[in-house]
């Protein structure tokens, strides 16, 4: 059955995270028979067992439906489920170009949150229409009117046919239904046109290759046909075309303003560049799309097995892993006091944590994860420009001019009580407050932070501090030069470029003093006396020290006239624990950089 252009529907869910848009997309494939009752079951388009555990999607799905409309007519649905957080805003932004409409999912308990805001922002800035949908009516704590005002004051959009529903019971999924083939576009594209196609998503398949989502622009793509990649150059032939219904399903072909996948025999993941324009390889066009923003990894740690015998296991995991998610970087990194391991980029906190959660689970290895840290930009006096990842590889201050760090702009929105510990932390984070507005007692707080300060346990306290409510998104704003320091952790005298650590020099000295402090807590006692000093270049900024343990030597020596003796053995082990000292190795426990780990900048 052929669909006309006019009665297809493209949009994506959008929402900040665990606001129901996995909910919602469940009921709406079941109302149009995607899947049976058997079939189903809660957050059908998240595959992975981590999405499920957690409530959260972490890839974008997207499903093909078809829906009869009360007035007769035969609509073709497509929907792209996108994630909520923070880390994985670049699913949804290319997941929205995909699309030419939205609809925007608003806890009606919660009201308008942070990522609410950034998603709705995307979607606005490429012309889509917004369906808003007001989720969770069933609850007692669910407020209509209110959520209604906040989505007016903050966001900005009309809310006279915001659709009140439940994504738990159904009800007004039949509502959203209707409204969207009634209010939403439907797609530009022209059948008859040379191949135009948007390259929306890639990833690989045991059996199939290299699978790809595309979005049909202009034309038709159809088995057997001969493509070309406009980036790469390349040239291949369509093997396969199908679409997610949400099972895949083959079908000849795909026509303008569908949303399917083809496979074209790609081995290697790299060869396919996500919003990379497809078109015909024998009627080629002369003008790529616009793509869209690549994802760039902004946090990047260490990652090392504990047993050192596991690398090559790590290795292979990180390798297949990629495979589904090329958002992540590796490359391999040696570490003296952990061992060979890899250095690692990813999107974000809670990015870096799937990853690791996943390589521990699905291959069984233990791993122990540095500090993350950021990219600064190293100004040489030469006048040439490093990328430094690893604190450990700073090069020789004398030949610095200065350093670069990453900055955000951040939005904060939070009940108007916790707003003052709010300020606080971002003051002593070196925060630069740009904009404060209220929406009822509400404030939606704006903030340049440097990302090095937010990166490891901010979103933690701001939680913490107020209780779940407040919510926190941002997005990276540029470089900014400031006065930032390397701290070496010197263990023994032999410094540990593992703890190794870039940091503000104002926070220099009581950083310093507390992990020196903590490790003297984790590192167990030796036979020898142990110093451990926090260093900035040559100048020692904190110590303390780990008392050896003591023998009794001259347990054996009884009766008067032994002082010679006493003195000539207490002079032996003095001796002996001077040697002991310069050439013992200090075993540091696993426990003692997840200690350090956990200790916040701030003081």
């Amino acid at each position: 059955m052929t669909i006309e252009i006019d009665n297809i529907r493209n949009f994506a869910i959008i929402a900040h995270i665990d606001h129901g848009k996995s909910t919602i997309a469940d009921r709406i494939i079941h109302k149009c028979g995607g899947l049976t009752d058997r079939e189903m079951k809660s957050q059908v388009l998240d595959s992975m067992d981590i999405e499920r555990e957690r409530g959260i999607t972490i890839k974008a799905q997207t499903v093909k439906l078809n829906y009869k409309s009360k007035n007769g007519k035969n609509y073709i649905l497509n929907i792209i489920d996108t994630p909520g957080h923070v880390d994985f805003s670049y699913e949804v932004s290319r997941s929205l170009y995909a699309c030419e409409g939205s609809i925007l999912i608003v806890d009606s308990t919660q009201g308008v949150e942070a990522q609410t805001l950034a998603n709705v922002y995307q979607a606005l800035d490429i012309d889509h229409e917004i369906i808003p949908v007001l989720n969770k009516i069933d609850l007692p704590a669910s407020d209509i009117d209110r959520t209604n005002k906040q989505i007016e004051d903050v966001i900005g959009i009309d809310t006279s046919n915001a659709i009140p529903c439940s994504g738990k019971t159904g009800d007004g999924i039949d509502e959203i239904l209707e409204k969207i083939v009634q209010d939403l576009p439907s797609p530009k594209g022209k059948k008859n046109e040379k191949l135009k196609c948007l390259l929306v998503d890639s990833w690989y398949d045991t059996y199939l290759g290299v699978v790809i989502l595309v979005r049909i622009i202009d034309g038709k793509i159809s088995k057997n046909m001969k493509i070309k990649m406009m980036s790469t150059e390349q040239e291949y032939f369509v093997e396969q075309v199908g679409v997610f219904t949400p099972k895949p399903k083959n079908v000849n072909e795909l026509n303008a303003g569908e949303i399917g996948f083809i496979t074209t025999g790609i081995k290697v993941l790299s060869e396919t560049k996500v919003g990379d324009t497809i078109c015909d390889a024998n009627d080629p066009i002369i003008k790529s799309l616009p793509g869209f923003k690549p994802s760039k990894p902004v946090v990047f740690c260490g990652l090392f097995p504990v047993d050192s015998s596991e690398y090559q296991k790590l290795k292979d995991g990180l390798a297949k892993l990629q495979l589904n998610d090329s958002s992540f970087s590796f490359e391999p990194e040696s570490s003296s006091a952990l061992g060979l391991g890899f250095r690692c980029g990813f999107l974000g906190l809670l990015h870096l944590e799937i990853v690791s959660e996943r390589l521990e689970r699905e291959f069984d290895i233990n791993l122990l994860t540095t500090t993350p840290g950021v990219v600064y930009k190293i100004h040489m006096n030469n006048g040439k420009i490093i990328n430094l990842q690893n604190p450990s590889s700073l090069p020789d201050p004398t030949f610095i001019k200065f350093i670069e760090e990453p900055w955000i702009k951040a939005t904060i929105i939070t009940p108007d009580q916790y707003l003052g510990s709010i300020i606080k932390i971002c003051q002593d984070k070196r925060g630069i407050q740009t904009n404060l507005s209220y929406s009822g007692n509400r404030a939606v707080v704006n903030y340049e932070l440097p990302l090095n300060e937010i990166v490891f346990d901010f979103n933690d306290r701001l939680k913490s501090m107020t209780s779940g409510y407040a919510s926190f998104d941002y997005e990276l704003s540029g470089y900014k030069e400031g006065e930032l320091v390397k701290m070496s952790i010197l263990v023994n005298t032999e410094p540990v470029d593992a703890l190794a650590m870039m940091i503000h020099k104002d926070f220099a000295q009581s950083t310093g003093r507390e992990v020196c402090e903590k490790l003297k807590d984790l590192i167990p006692r030796h036979n020898f006396m142990i110093p451990i000093q926090a260093a900035i270049g040559g100048k020692i900024i904190a110590r303390e020290t780990i008392k050896g343990f003591k023998k009794d030597v001259l347990t054996k020596i009884h009766g008067g006239g032994a002082t010679d003796r006493k003195r000539k053995l207490l002079e032996k082990q003095k001796k002996g624990k001077a040697r002991a000292k310069q050439f013992g190795k200090v075993e540091i426990p696993q426990e003692a950089f997840i200690g350090v780990l956990k200790i916040s900048k701030e003081k």
